[in-house]
């Protein structure tokens, strides 16, 4: 039985209900990263005992996949676009701007899916999209494909994001810091293609190059959903 599918318990002095204890959850999450969030100090944010907490919600994992569910409530598009393209573009950026709002969602993307009422609206809007332009083995491709793109390109956004704060160097700071290192190693002839890269190479910000990629992966769907059947 699931988190969603067992009843919450009945009222008692002090409000409680699965709602209000997952945005204090979300809000310690935003605040401090996952390793913020236990029960105890969920608990203790709602001025509630912690036993209390078990009656909603059995373990933290739980607790996490209501905390994604809600989040996945801000990916829902308000209205599906006619063209695929665009539907799985608005799916993939909404998803980007959720996680830079909530960074402690890039650690629960991926893996199973998530089996709550909007995470599940997430997986229909997905699949509605690409419904009758291939047969259901190609779209799960595609959209298995598209995902793995973007949940990755999230992810090393926000572990840039990350080792920004840990070290108090913005990139261009780590560039320079880094950049006598890196000459020297070029230098020696043995990386051509990186020397290429760092010297020719034109730097995008992190949405730009989200953009473009999610653009290239959805060129190389559309081949494979215009291909005719062999």
């Amino acid at each position: 039985m699931t988190v969603w599918d067992r009843p919450e318990p009945p009222t008692r002095p002090v409000p409680l209900d699965r709602e209000r204890i997952v945005a204090a959850a979300i809000a310690l999450a935003d605040a401090g990263g996952l390793e913020a969030v236990s029960l105890r100090k969920v608990a203790g944010r709602l001025d509630a005992g912690p036993m209390r907490l078990y009656g909603y919600i059995a373990t933290k994992e739980e607790l996490f996949d209501l905390m994604v569910d809600e989040v996945h409530a801000e990916i829902v598009p308000e209205e599906q676009p006619g063209d695929w393209r665009e539907a799985l573009r608005i799916l993939a950026h909404r998803t980007r701007q959720a996680a830079l709002r909530h960074e402690w969602l890039a650690d629960l993307l991926g893996g199973r899916p998530t089996l709550g009422p909007n995470g599940l609206a997430v997986t229909e809007a997905t699949l509605a999209a690409l419904d009758g332009l291939a047969d259901v083995d190609t779209v799960m491709r595609a959209v298995e494909t598209v995902s793995a793109y973007f949940t990755g390109a999230i992810r090393r956004e926000i572990a840039n994001l990350r080792a920004e704060r840990a070290t108090g160097l913005s990139k261009r700071d780590w560039q320079r810091a880094s950049g006598p290192h890196v000459t020297r190693m070029l230098a020696t002839g043995r990386f051509p293609a990186l020397a290429k890269a760092v010297y020719d190479g034109t730097d995008v910000d992190a949405e730009a190059s989200f953009a473009t990629g999610l653009d290239w992966v959805l060129d190389a769907v559309a081949a494979k959903l215009t291909r005719p059947p062999a």
